[in-house]
């Protein structure tokens, strides 16, 4: 049975495990579902994105799916097999997926897509709660990503969590401002995204 990954192609999360497939080289079928869908939710009891099918086997959670597939598949490790080398990816991988994920995306993105008005004007409450933490969290994120790649001197799992926030960020202008004043991020960001599986997983 062929992998089935379930999600709104547009989610951040989605987008993460759909490049952890590309990277491994392992074809995959993106079944679209917004969260709590009853096709999600028969999966993951919160509703939440994405969930995953193969070969029986039902999983949710983006962290669990994208180590299901980098285990599961042939290809070079996403994470790396000595536990040393392996701590700060996962590290990241934990970080990215709760606090950078929170700031950028929650408190961020999806208040700027979805938080309007009856005008349909943007509601800016959250946002501008949020951009006054940019400074820190995109200087944490440039010091990070100086190795060359996130926590590390080599592409990881972690890179496939961070890039697609990063990318949805920067269309709205506070978050091109920040990634613009930060150079060593910027140029991290450009490098990922010239990655055939960041290009194939445009939504």
């Amino acid at each position: 049975m062929a992998l089935e990954i379930i999600g709104f192609p547009r989610s951040n999360f989605v987008r993460t495990v759909c490049m952890v497939a590309r990277e491994k080289g392992v074809d995959y079928d993106l079944t679209p579902a917004m969260p709590h869908s009853d096709e999600v939710r028969a999966i993951h009891p919160m509703g939440q994105i994405p969930v995953m099918r193969h070969d029986g086997l039902e999983l949710a959670e983006s962290q669990a799916i994208a180590r299901y597939i980098d285990d599961s598949f042939d290809g070079a490790p996403m994470i790396p097999r000595d536990p040393r080398a392996a701590a700060p990816v996962n590290q990241w991988i934990s970080m990215t997926a709760s606090s950078v994920d929170q700031l950028l995306m929650r408190r961020y993105v999806v208040e700027y897509a979805f938080h309007k008005d009856d005008d349909g004007n943007v509601v800016r409450t959250e946002i501008d709660k949020a951009i006054k933490r940019f400074p820190r969290m995109f200087a944490m994120l440039e010091a990070a990503v100086a190795p060359g790649f996130l926590g590390s001197d080599s592409f990881s799992m972690a890179d496939c969590f961070l890039v697609p926030i990063l990318s949805a960020a920067r269309s709205f202008p506070e978050g091109e401002a920040a990634l613009a004043g930060s150079p060593a991020l910027t140029a991290y960001f450009e490098k990922i995204a010239a990655r055939p599986s960041f290009v194939d997983t445009a939504p």
